[in-house]
């Protein structure tokens, strides 16, 4: 049987993009720091996010039924630290500016590129919960290095445009 800690030790092995993702509704805006997040297929275009149950804001999302993955630019790293601290909701979005698209989820608004989508269906999967999403709206920069996680550590990847 494969323990929890060689899993863990073996995913920090697989590079990941870095996202925010974010949802608003009657209680107010919630943002969680992830990296499990995909592509499912482009027809509709559908992402899959999951999200551990434990969070204070796994209910909102349930409920809101709508949520934004903002993918983040190189220049992100102090913001993916403050959505996956402990500050409350609110304190985390006083970090950088946010608009909307379709939903009224919150859309980062310098993020590498922001996917707005409805929560089309939730499967619950040991701690987490895996959601299926439609995407509504998408927006994107003319950034071209994105923040990427890699063996616990931050890093930036793409093209640095010389002047």
């Amino acid at each position: 049987m494969i323990q929890s800690t060689d899993f863990k030790n073996a995913m920090s092995l697989l590079t990941s993009a870095v996202n925010v993702v974010t949802t608003a509704g009657m209680s107010g805006r919630y943002g969680f720091t992830a990296s499990a997040v995909c592509s499912v297929t482009d027809t509709p275009p559908t992402l899959l996010v999951c999200m551990n149950q434990a969070s204070s804001s796994h209910a909102h999302f349930i409920e809101n039924k709508i949520l934004t993955v903002n993918v983040l630019g190189a220049q992100h790293e102090d913001l993916s630290k403050a959505f996956s601290s402990k500050m409350t909701a609110e304190e985390r979005f006083n970090h950088a500016a946010w608009t909307e698209l379709e939903t009224g989820a919150p859309i980062l608004k310098d993020a590498l590129v922001s996917f707005d989508c409805q929560i089309e269906q939730i499967q619950a999967v040991g701690t987490h919960s895996v959601f299926m999403c439609r995407v509504v709206a998408i927006q994107q920069s003319q950034q071209d290095e994105s923040l990427v996680y890699f063996n616990r550590a931050y890093h930036s990847v793409g093209q640095v445009e010389i002047a």
